[in-house]
């Protein structure tokens, strides 16, 4: 894989001609950049003009990568919801990115992926088969299973319980190491843990918030983990 570009998104978004948020966004490349925000600030907005997709609104700015190359085909996306396909098995979902392209799907590394997010015994289930905790450990297969240089990630381990998702953030930090990932969370607790830089998204712009000083993945009981998720939970209350 060539190495992974830095992004910038800088610019103004307004929604029905009224303005929603100005942003001046610098994903680090190889890095991961959480961002966090309240609900309707327009953070899966900025996921859908990353990747080029209509938001119902217009953007005036500038969305670039530090290698000067266009982003089509560099990046990969996991959604809020599955988007699992309800008429083909786990398997074969993971595998549709290659399909879809029209290359044999490499369904070796495929079903690695599913051991590795503990769904082995479901590769040939359905959708309508799993949980909404194995459905999103499906979608995050899918995505791993891209193996773009770029990454986004929205909310993807928000159905999983406690356990469960500390290890798919240890595996997906794992799998997307020197890749440039830009994760969306409500969580500060997971922001605490996976981000190698925090922006906060309001209105009136936004601001890049310190995190704990040892390299993520942190761990979830490492005094400056906590204490970095205390600060910015206080934070976040306080903007609310």
């Amino acid at each position: 894989m060539t190495p992974p570009p830095g992004i910038t998104l800088a610019g103004d978004y307004a929604l029905g001609g009224a303005p929603l948020f100005r942003a001046n966004l610098h994903l680090r490349a190889g890095e991961w950049t959480c961002l966090l925000g309240r609900s309707g600030t327009g953070k899966t907005t900025i996921l859908r003009l990353l990747l080029g997709l209509p938001t119902g609104g217009h953007f005036a700015g500038q969305i670039a990568a530090t290698d000067g190359a266009s982003l089509q085909n560099r990046v990969s996306y996991m959604a809020q919801s599955d988007l699992l396909l309800p008429w083909l098995n786990v398997l074969d979902n993971v595998c549709i990115g290659a399909r879809l392209r029209g290359t044999i799907p490499d369904r070796a590394r495929a079903a690695e992926l599913l051991r590795r997010v503990g769904l082995s015994g479901a590769a040939h289930h359905m959708p309508r088969q799993l949980s909404g905790g194995m459905r999103q450990r499906a979608a995050l297969a899918r995505t791993l299973c891209e193996d773009r240089p770029v990454v986004l990630l929205d909310e993807p381990f928000s159905a999983l319980d406690a356990g469960t998702r500390a290890d798919m953030q240890d595996l997906a930090a794992q799998a997307l190491a020197g890749r440039t990932v830009l994760l969306v969370t409500h969580d500060p607790a997971e922001a605490a843990r996976l981000a190698h830089q925090i922006v906060l998204l309001s209105p009136q712009g936004t601001a890049v918030w310190p995190t704990a000083p040892q390299s993520p993945p942190r761990a979830i009981d490492a005094p400056d983990t906590i204490a970095s998720q205390s600060r910015l939970l206080a934070h976040l209350r306080c903007a609310a």
